[in-house]
């Protein structure tokens, strides 16, 4: 069953950004028009009032991410929007729900309606506005399950996370902030650091003034980090063994950087510390019922103030692709999103 708006009437065909080969986004990505997908068994066709980018997303356009769909698909791994048609055996969901969720890699969130499996996607109250909510999916899920489960952070202790003003370092540094503890954060330039101070870092580094490792270590004391938050990697991380504190915890989130660096296990042994790896979409396949725990949690967080993403630019869908440009190359501060129905 569906409902049906002003906008699909008179129509069952919608616009989505598309690529039919790999390469830079702005080059592959084309706006065109196909079919409103079409309930299956345990999935619902949502209206994507808001699409949020995310540096997989270029990664994908690459063919260079862990997971690659099949020619042609539309990126977007995270919506929020309207509930418009719910399949057969659906209950938990009806038409006319807001929500939030993780498209099938065949539709993605850069349409003006996708498909999403019931276990991806979940209710979202009144008081979060849709901009904010495509926003949580995919770096706040990764960084509560990071800093919590992971990481086990405790109240009180420090935490370093690089690329501070981006998507996945803005989640982290509000979300260790709500947990109590001190938070350092490394950024590209002054106005990301003044994007990381007004987050909430207690002491944010412009790494291209300044060595990171002296500033951590004349920050703690010379004790280093308890948790270190890292989705750069290459020689991000070899720097981070340097101030990572006695029995801390390196986190692994991704590779911005563009190099996978290799852990020298005989300064682990030293130093007994960790280093913990985490993708937020193996839980989906292993243990899916965390999604439910860890988005309960943080609604409760952003209707308690605590945490609220920071989106820096809402964009029409033709406007998506240049976007996703300029995330690749660093060049947007907090999350972008996109509305698909302007």
């Amino acid at each position: 069953m569906f409902v049906e708006g002003v906008a699909t009437r008179y129509r069952r065909r919608m616009r989505s950004l598309r690529l039919y080969e790999l390469g830079e986004p702005v080059d592959v990505l084309k706006i065109e028009e196909r079919e409103i997908p079409q309930a299956l068994p345990g999935t619902v066709v949502v209206r994507v009032e808001a699409a949020a980018l995310n540096f997989p997303d270029v990664l994908l356009c690459r063919g260079q991410y862990q997971e690659k769909p099949p020619l042609p698909f539309t990126p977007g791994m995270e919506v929020a929007g309207v509930v418009h048609e719910v399949g057969e055996g659906v209950t938990a969901f009806a038409p006319g729900d807001r929500v939030l969720g993780a498209p099938t890699f065949a539709y993605g969130g850069l349409s003006e309606f996708t498909l999403a499996s019931v276990p991806d996607v979940s209710k979202i109250p009144d008081s979060i506005g849709f901009d904010s909510a495509a926003a949580l999916r995919v770096t706040y899920y990764t960084g509560h399950a990071g800093l919590h489960r992971r990481a086990n952070l405790q109240p009180g202790e420090t935490v370093l996370v690089h690329a501070g003003a981006g998507g996945v370092g803005s989640a982290a540094i509000q979300l260790a902030k709500a947990f109590g503890c001190t938070v350092i954060a490394t950024a590209g330039g002054p106005d990301k650091v003044s994007v990381c101070e007004k987050l909430g870092a207690d002491l944010a580094i412009d790494y291209r003034a300044t060595d990171f490792v002296d500033a951590v270590k004349s920050f703690t004391n010379g004790r280093g980090a308890d948790v270190i938050y890292d989705p750069v990697g290459g020689d991000t991380y070899d720097k981070s063994t340097k101030v990572i504190a006695f029995e801390g915890r390196i986190l692994i989130v991704g590779f911005t950087g563009g190099r996978i660096a290799e852990a020298k296990t005989n300064h682990i042994l030293i130093k007994n510390y960790s280093v913990v790896g985490l993708h937020w979409g193996a839980y989906a396949k292993y243990q899916p019922e965390l999604n439910k725990v860890v988005h309960n949690d943080l609604m409760r967080l952003h209707a308690e103030g605590k945490i609220d993403p920071l989106v820096s630019e809402v964009l029409a869908l033709h406007d998506a692709p240049e976007a996703l440009g300029r995330l690749g190359d660093r060049g947007t501060v907090g999350k972008v999103v996109v509305h698909p129905h302007e």
